[in-house]
């Protein structure tokens, strides 16, 4: 009696396939071990090619990571996108308690104050130098002033201008002022400063593909002669461009990995004297360290920098090496 089962095909063929990518995942394994071993053999010129792409790679990292601090910093300056609210006289107290409950149930305020108006008289005493006529006034002429401060997601021009439009038509507003010149003026410096940043990590990251092509070119030149005893042998031109892609990945990794640390230990010789600095001035700002994001960014954009100028060198070089 014959026993029915499942064909030798199909039972073979995931079994298979597993093995072939488990085979190539190992040999893959052992090519980046060996190119990483070989670039330990010689400590010195790995360490210079690294450092080289380390501090090409520092300057537009530590750029963009003062930018981001400017930006903080400019979201804890008084006034840098506040909204002045002069509320309207007739029934004052009523019109301060009905704004002040709008205010804290409002979801695009992050803070505000109420200046009551003899507050304000006190202050224009103090400031104006007309203390004298001021004294002669026979009743306080100043309306109640409530100091609005947009969240951080509402204080670009766009988003403030459309708050303080739906600010000033509340019935308890009499008039509504924002100084959309300086929001406008920072937002188009930090707008250039950005830009600068991306020219600058652009032209960089071109000088790291010419570091690591030029010294992957190099290294191909000097393992010449293995080279052309592999490819008589046979093999494959993938099988001989494949330790020279690892060993690409391995300097621009590196070569981020060294940009980070000139970054932090930079970072950390400025971070005390610009907390004196702030504490001067009654802030509790203090330098932002290198963010996750910026880090992955960091080490991923290098290391695919170095493979691409490592594929771009093998591309070129390789086939020039023939065996004679």
């Amino acid at each position: 009696m014959r026993t029915k089962g499942r064909p030798k095909s199909a039972t073979s063929a995931p079994a298979g396939a597993r093995a072939r990518a488990q085979i190539w995942v190992l040999r893959h394994a052992q090519v980046a071990l060996a190119s990483l071993g070989r670039l330990t053999r010689a400590p010195l010129g790995t360490l210079m090619t690294c450092a080289v792409i380390g501090i090409a790679l520092a300057l537009p990292t530590g750029l963009h990571v003062l930018l981001q601090n400017v930006q903080t910093l400019s979201g804890s300056w008084d006034g840098a996108a506040s909204i002045s609210l002069f509320l309207k006289r007739d029934d004052a107290d009523r019109a301060t308690r009905r704004m002040v409950e709008r205010m804290r149930h409002d979801p695009k305020v992050e803070r505000f104050k109420v200046i009551d108006p003899d507050q304000a008289l006190a202050e224009l005493q103090r400031l104006s130098g007309f203390r004298a006529a001021l004294d002669a006034l026979q009743e306080n002429p100043l309306p109640v002033v409530v100091v609005v401060e947009p969240k951080p997601e509402h204080s670009s021009p766009t988003e403030a201008a459309a708050l303080l439009a739906e600010l000033r038509a509340l019935p308890e507003v009499d008039m509504a002022q924002l100084d959309l010149q300086w929001v406008r003026r920072f937002h188009a410096i930090t707008e250039i400063a950005r830009r600068g940043v991306l020219v600058i990590t652009s032209l960089l990251g071109l000088a790291v593909l010419l570091i690591v092509g030029n010294t992957i070119r190099l290294e191909i030149q000097s393992r010449r002669e293995e080279i052309e005893v592999t490819k008589l042998v046979g093999a494959t031109d993938a099988f001989i461009r494949r330790p020279f892609l690892y060993s690409g990945l391995w300097y621009g990794l590196a070569g981020g990995a060294t940009a980070w640390l000139l970054v932090s230990l930079s970072l950390a010789a400025v971070s005390g004297p610009v907390q004196q600095l702030a504490l001067l001035y009654k802030s509790s700002f203090d330098l932002a360290a290198v963010d996750t994001l910026t880090l992955a960014t960091l080490l991923g954009g290098s290391a695919l920098l170095g493979l691409a100028g490592s594929w771009l060198a093998v591309g070129r070089h390789l086939s020039a090496v023939e065996p004679s």
